[in-house]
């Protein structure tokens, strides 16, 4: 049985029909497939999204300055994460337990990325004849791409830049405030996190989008409501974000 494509005006990709061979297991076919891969690209993506939801919270307590014992209330929701459900788990366990958890998020979102990428170039041999249709269809796509390199880039350099050894500027383990002014005061750090932040925010609008479709949730009629809640959701988290290195580097924010 051979294998056939659809494709439809405006979808970011085509979909690509996948024969089960017989004996497959249905989840290791279903995986396999495009339809399974995008899938597993949208429910990751949601994870993410929380993920880098919560983030944002934890790191607007940079606003609130020192607690009443003098100490920054930043750091003291940095030591907070190291203690998670302690004492029933020794310190730092559930953290790199969540930690463990975001990283196979991330290996799964990028791998769906990846071969749904190369699936779908095989199923499309001839581009498209019509450079507009070539555009429409694959903008969304495209730019995904892209910013999903952007954004692996940036979060190597800022695990780098304050999670690990610093990248040149004043680091101390644990002081999350002093590491990340002394950091970000810096332009061509503050230009980094500014671009990489930029990067999510497009990425996430394109990712909500996209997950309606894979949801099946691609009518004219709600285009309206997805547009909105997609821009809804990259808006929340990007803004904040990108204030961030903003306010640092001009030290409105010391």
């Amino acid at each position: 049985m051979a294998q056939t494509t659809e494709a439809r005006p405006g979808a970011d990709a085509p979909v690509v029909n996948t024969p089960n061979p017989k004996g497959t297991p249905w989840p290791v076919s279903f995986v396999r497939s495009a339809v399974g891969k995008k899938w597993m690209m949208a429910l990751t993506g949601v994870g993410l999204w929380g993920f880098v939801f919560v983030h944002m919270i934890g790191n607007m307590k940079l606003y609130l300055g020192k607690e009443p014992d003098g100490r920054y209330a930043i750091d003291v929701y940095g030591e907070s994460l190291r203690t998670l459900l302690f004492p029933i788990l020794p310190h730092h366990v559930f953290v790199w337990l969540l930690r463990v958890g975001l990283i196979v998020m991330f290996a799964v979102h990028i791998w769906a990325a990846v071969t749904l990428t190369a699936m779908n170039r095989r199923a499309r041999p001839v581009s498209y004849q019509s450079s507009r249709d070539y555009v429409a269809a694959n903008f969304a796509s495209r730019s995904m791409r892209i910013t999903g390199v952007a954004i692996l880039a940036y979060l190597i350099f800022h695990l780098a830049d304050l999670s690990w050894t610093g990248t040149g500027s004043t680091w101390v383990r644990g002081e999350v405030h002093n590491n990340l002014i002394a950091s970000l005061q810096r332009p061509w750090v503050a230009a980094i996190y500014l671009v990489g932040n930029l990067a999510l925010l497009l990425h996430l609008y394109h990712g909500t989008w996209s997950m309606f479709q894979t949801m099946g949730l691609n009518n004219p009629r709600w285009n309206g409501a997805r547009r909105l809640i997609a821009g809804g959701m990259a808006l929340i988290v990007g803004i904040p974000n990108v204030l961030f290195p903003i306010l640092i580097v001009t030290k409105i924010v010391k």
